[in-house]
């Protein structure tokens, strides 16, 4: 993630919808995907000091600030491109649920960010019926009959079906998110991670499904016509496979090639996103500055040796380890849990070249 100036000269972040100096309004312009400062003239028209142009809000910022996303002046559009995807918001009478709205809104512009940067297709289902949509959703309680205490009636599953990508709420609440990780014995989970993993389902039926490279797909990850419900319950029942540290990402990848595939994309971006916030911020290793993926003169060749791969997997080596030292000298969890093995490395190196083919 990139960092912006504005026009005062203080930083802005992509989160920003202010100035803490001037105390200009900011906004991310959608159609130049950068974070601009602007002045509102006497007509209330937003005016980028990034371009000059005339922007309006976003109907979640300037209703609900939800958003901080600014559409084109002369756009028809009242949503943004983020959140225009989304099909199902949470019941915003109940405690909390704008903040945790506002969370899971702000990682999935964080995802389409890196997905816009990356060139991929965000098409959604209201311009397509096998474009991208998605539901936050929340657990539905019900009282016991004795007494005051909830129960959970019906539970919401996180996941993708047919371009549909549904959210359990409680991802955005830190404690419940926590309490999972630890139930479902993982090193590694957050929101922005869930939003990765899932695009790649969506991904996987726009890039592989009914694409020349499905038979190089089925030898890396292997046949996903392989029963899913199955593979599940094996999974849950048995645990991962014996072997995963030498062929996956991680444990739950071992699980169907399709969850392979998922957890290899939700890494790849990952690695792409980190390693362009430490671009920006010059971060040096090695005597090496380290380079930033997410550019269009990132170095790049057809053939297997792929230069700008090598680049990515040796930069992202040296900065996870360096990332898990400081994380370790905070007293904190490893900031990547996770050993990429060279079967891994070929699974990386095959979404690579799918992207950089866009």
């Amino acid at each position: 993630m990139k960092k912006y100036q504005c026009t005062c000269g203080n930083t802005l972040y992509f989160t920003n919808s202010l100035c803490l100096s001037c105390q200009r309004p900011v906004g991310f312009l959608t159609d130049a995907q950068v974070i601009s400062s602007c002045d509102i003239n006497s007509d209330g028209h937003w005016i980028a000091t990034f371009n000059g142009k005339a922007y309006k809000q976003c109907a979640n910022y300037a209703d609900l600030n939800i958003c901080n996303w600014l559409i084109p002046l002369d756009s028809a559009d009242s949503l943004c491109q983020s959140c225009a995807l989304t099909e199902t918001i949470p019941d915003l009478s109940k405690p909390d649920n704008l903040k945790l709205w506002f969370r899971m809104e702000q990682a999935k512009r964080h995802l389409v960010y890196t997905l816009n940067k990356l060139g991929l297709p965000i098409i959604g289902k209201a311009q397509a019926s096998d474009g991208l949509s998605f539901r936050f959703l929340e657990d539905e309680l019900e009282e016991a009959l004795y007494g005051r205490e909830l129960t959970i009636k019906n539970t919401v599953t996180t996941g993708h079906s047919n371009g549909v990508i549904t959210i359990n709420l409680k991802e955005a609440e830190e404690t419940k998110r926590l309490e999972m990780r630890e139930k479902m014995n993982e090193r590694y989970r957050t929101l922005i991670g869930h939003f990765r993993h899932e695009s790649g389902h969506y991904y996987w039926d726009i890039l592989v499904k009914h694409s020349p490279c499905l038979d190089e797909f089925r030898r890396l990850f292997g046949d996903e016509r392989q029963d899913y419900q199955q593979s599940l319950e094996r999974y849950y029942n048995e645990g991962p496979a014996a072997d995963w540290p030498d062929r996956c990402i991680s444990a739950y990848a071992s699980m169907h090639p399709w969850e392979d595939w998922a957890e290899t994309w939700a890494h790849y971006l990952h690695m792409v996103d980190t390693l362009e916030s430490a671009n920006e911020y010059g971060t040096s290793l090695e005597n090496k500055t380290l380079a930033n993926p997410l550019i269009d003169d990132y170095p790049h060749t057809a053939t297997f040796n792929d230069e700008s791969f090598n680049t990515l997997i040796e930069d992202w080596d040296k900065l996870t380890n360096l990332l898990n030292a400081l994380n370790s000298s905070m007293g904190l969890d490893d900031a990547y849990p996770f050993v990429i093995n060279e079967r891994s490395k070929e699974k990386l190196y095959f979404i690579h070249l799918l992207v950089r083919a866009i």
